[in-house]
């Protein structure tokens, strides 16, 4: 059965951990380095309508105050009825809308035998997400965490042309729905096909792994990466977007 929105949130944040986590009556709160919005944002579980909403929503500020880091909300079809319009009345303003694409596993799976996969990221692994405009030091510092904090199969894995680190990609399977994330080309050697075969190489791995449905979060202003998991089949689910202050200074994603 295709997956629903909840199953694909599910999915998400248990791919995509974070150090640290707590709960505020539906709402999901995830901190790490302060880096990738998914591992720092606040985010709903539960569509019900809220009356406690703007009492949360103050002790949610207080929560990431109290850790040293900018409340971030992300939005998504799971919200409680309100929350953007109060959270604009608090002052903040939208970052990142993203779209969430899913496809069969087995429309993407192509095994590459130029791909070798880790159980966790290598320096070249890493070194190839450094080229990536948008992979600050705390979205790296996360990166090498990660693999301490998955609970299911994960795999890093890197296509090389000789002893050239090409191209990356990281993958979770979690249960029957797997993601893939990182995905990262040299930029020196974009537009050769190596971010499709990337795509097939970590598809085949979750499909080894029993999973049935690949999933991708994508932002809306990466109109590159859009084009080609249309391209490979890959067809939109849902959108969320964050919300954040202005004077936290959280710039949005930068593509190109």
């Amino acid at each position: 059965m295709k997956p629903d929105v909840a199953s694909l949130e599910r999915a998400a944040l248990t791919a995509v951990p974070a150090s640290r986590i707590a709960f505020d009556g539906p709402f999901v709160l995830r901190a790490f380095a302060g880096g990738t919005g998914r591992a720092n944002a606040a985010s709903s579980l539960d569509p019900a309508p809220d009356p406690a909403l703007a009492e949360r929503v103050a002790r949610i500020e207080a929560h990431y105050a109290a850790l040293g880091l900018p409340p971030r909300f992300r939005l998504t079809p799971l919200d409680p009825p309100g929350l953007a319009g109060l959270l604009g009345a608090r002052g903040y303003v939208p970052k990142d809308e993203t779209a969430v694409l899913l496809a069969p596993v087995a429309r993407l799976a192509r095994p590459d035998p130029a791909a070798e996969v880790l159980g966790a990221p290598d320096p070249d692994w890493m070194a190839v997400i450094a080229t990536a405009e948008h992979q600050g030091p705390a979205r790296r510092q996360e990166k090498q965490g990660t693999p301490s904090l998955l609970a299911v199969p994960g795999a890093w894995i890197t296509l090389r042309e000789g002893a050239e680190a090409v191209a990356v990609v990281s993958v979770v399977a979690a249960g029957p729905v797997a993601g893939y994330f990182d995905l990262v080309v040299r930029p020196e050697q974009r537009r050769r096909g190596l971010a499709a075969r990337a795509i097939g190489a970590a598809a085949a791995w979750a499909q080894a792994r029993g999973a049935e449905w690949l999933f991708c979060q994508v932002a809306v202003a990466n109109g590159p990466s859009r084009t080609l998991n249309a391209r490979l089949g890959m067809e939109e689910a849902y959108r969320y977007a964050y919300r954040v202050r202005p004077q936290d200074g959280i710039a949005p994603l930068r593509f190109g």
